[in-house]
């Protein structure tokens, strides 16, 4: 709960105090929320079947050859000594060594990082203004048939999980439909019709998964807001209804908006694993099955970490704008 600011002169600094304690303890958390993830993929990853040296070299390979690339990787050592020293690595801002590839974690991720930030940027692009308007507009007409569309629809599509929907589009656009590749990236693409073509699958995909949550959760806030007694008074005296929402109820809602296009967007940290794995699109997420598949421990590591402090950046990035938008600052 915000505290109510009635000293106007004193208003900037607590806004400004409560705002960095917020920061300080959102940092304080990510850091015990980073090292819990990083603990747990680890030995997650530990776990599964299968040895990283055996899968390198073959199962024709002899134990002597799997023992001895076991001791160069430093797999003979114990979980938590080989834990331990990733994760002091890390504080130095070394991921550590790929097993499979043999260079530097940073340079694999550096290479896939760019592609999947543009997918993401691609996607937020077309997906919150869409969300924002059919949310928006929901709220304005309330119980109305065009509401009830865009609830059911966006219901649905909140039942149908990511694979499910990115399955159903390479059957209809690319199987039957033959309009667009079942596979999304190219290295010969010289035309930005070939750019929409290979990008349209996975932003198709992506969009439907963040746009379903962003919409409700905008259609709840704008209506929390047009039931306020200012915007019922903006009405009374005259004023349209869509002025009534644009300048009065729309501006008082940022914050709760705020919050819902971070967290639709936090979607994305598991949708896009689905998405690139099937459209087998060369980004981060992609780099993390694979390195799944080769027991890749520094590679999985690095991938998870990053994929957690985007999420974590979006969450204190939604908190601090609902504060600084929350009308009881202001």
């Amino acid at each position: 709960m915000v505290p109510a600011i009635s000293n106007f002169s004193g208003k900037e600094t607590l806004l400004r105090t409560y705002v960095l304690g917020l920061i300080a303890n959102r940092l304080g958390s990510s850091a015990l929320t980073l090292l819990i993830v990083s603990f747990a993929v680890f030995f997650a990853t530990a776990m599964l079947p299968g040895d990283t040296a055996t899968i390198l070299l073959g199962q024709a390979a002899t134990p002597e050859a799997v023992a001895g690339l076991r001791a160069a990787m430093h797999l003979d050592e114990p979980a938590l000594l080989r834990f331990g020293r990733w994760l002091f690595g890390l504080l130095q801002g070394d991921l550590g060594i790929s097993y499979v590839n043999n260079v530097p974690v940073a340079d694999l991720i550096g290479a896939r990082f760019v592609n999947t930030m543009r997918l993401a940027g691609i996607v937020t692009l077309f997906a919150v203004p869409l969300s924002l308007t059919l949310g928006i507009t929901a709220a304005m007409f309330r119980g109305s048939v065009y509401d009830r569309v865009v609830t059911v629809l966006t219901i649905g599509i909140i039942s149908v999980p990511e694979f499910m929907i990115a399955t159903s589009a390479v059957l209809l656009f690319s199987v039957y439909l033959k309009w667009l590749p079942a596979l999304s990236f190219a290295s010969d693409v010289t035309s930005f019709w070939q750019v929409l073509r290979i990008y349209a699958m996975p932003v198709i995909t992506l969009t439907f998964v963040v746009s379903a949550q962003m919409i409700r959760m905008t259609r709840a806030a704008v209506i929390d807001t047009i039931n306020t007694p200012y915007v019922e008074a903006a009405i009374l005296k005259g004023a349209s209804r869509w002025r009534a929402v644009l300048l009065h109820a729309l501006p008082n809602a940022v914050g709760p908006i705020a919050n819902a296009i971070a967290l639709a967007l936090s979607y994305l940290v598991g949708g896009v694993i689905i998405v690139e794995t099937i459209f087998n699109y060369p980004g981060v997420a992609k780099l993390m099955v694979d390195g799944v598949s080769t027991r890749d421990l520094p590679l999985i590591q690095s991938c998870a970490i990053i994929f957690c402090v985007g999420y974590l950046t979006l969450i204190t990035f939604a908190d601090v704008v609902a504060i600084l938008a929350n009308p009881r600052v202001r």
